[in-house]
């Protein structure tokens, strides 16, 4: 008889934050654990979306709290860490999947919007990170990046910057908070959220470029982002940190169309 074990790739049992877990892939990702067994606190800047998402977790069995948080105010971060961890009992897993796009090319951007989208999507990735790496003994966080930080898309110069930052902080966390906590980051491809809107719909020239460089001729949809999101959480990646993880259907390694 062989004798032979494995982690399984689960995160139920376990308690995940997600920041932004209110809409497009973090809403998704908190769905996603949920339904895989974890409690989960999906936390935005939106009462009303809160409210909207946590009835949902509940209606998946999970145990949640109902609190929102916004990433460039640490207070508030506090605050929902704190009352996680007092109505949970402790936190297993941060995911920060916050977002805020401005579009713009380099010469006509302001400095405003660049330094809004680096308050949310990097400044605010280190501040809740660092805010919830105080209150959990071990665990995994997992950024949000994107595929954007290794392209030149037109007119997401502060985004695309932003982004490759969290691949950076990401290495550099992970180094410091490892092994007790492990840090890694998803890059997803591109996904239809409410925040892509209209801009890769069928009939443009992006929506075909994107038909082109993928296996599956197509955008992916957020839940196409959980299993990744779940293994990495997982115990079953206790030997995998500081690495940056690329959902894309093949986009970037495809340096021809289909």
């Amino acid at each position: 008889m062989v004798d032979y074990e494995h982690t399984p790739v689960t995160v139920e049992g376990k308690r995940a934050v997600v920041i932004g877990g209110t809409s497009g892939i973090g809403r998704a990702l908190a769905h996603g654990f949920a339904a895989d067994g974890a409690d989960v606190v999906a936390s935005s800047r939106s009462e009303a979306d809160v409210a909207e998402t946590a009835a949902e977790l509940r209606e998946l069995g999970a145990e949640t709290v109902e609190r929102t948080c916004d990433v460039t105010d640490r207070d508030s971060l506090v605050a929902l860490r704190d009352a996680t961890v007092d109505a949970l009992g402790g936190i297993d897993v941060l995911v920060t999947s916050q977002s805020y796009i401005s579009r713009a090319n380099l010469a006509d951007g302001t400095e405003d919007e660049w330094q809004r989208v680096f308050d949310v999507q990097l400044d605010g990735t280190y501040r809740a990170v660092q805010t919830f790496a105080e209150r959990m003994d071990e665990g995994a966080v997992v950024p949000i990046s994107s595929i954007s930080n290794g392209l030149s898309i037109p007119n997401l110069v502060p985004y695309t910057t932003a982004k490759g930052g969290i691949d950076a902080f990401t290495r550099v966390a992970a180094a410091e908070l490892g092994p007790e906590i492990r840090v890694n980051a998803i890059r997803p491809g591109f996904v239809r959220t409410e925040q892509t809107g209209g801009t890769y719909d069928e009939g443009t020239d992006r929506h075909d470029e994107i038909v082109s460089r993928t296996t599956n001729g197509r955008l992916a949809a957020p839940e196409e982002m959980v299993g990744a999101a779940i293994y990495l959480a997982s115990d079953a990646a206790t030997y995998t940190n500081g690495t940056v993880l690329t959902v894309d259907d093949g986009f970037t390694a495809g340096a021809f169309g289909r």
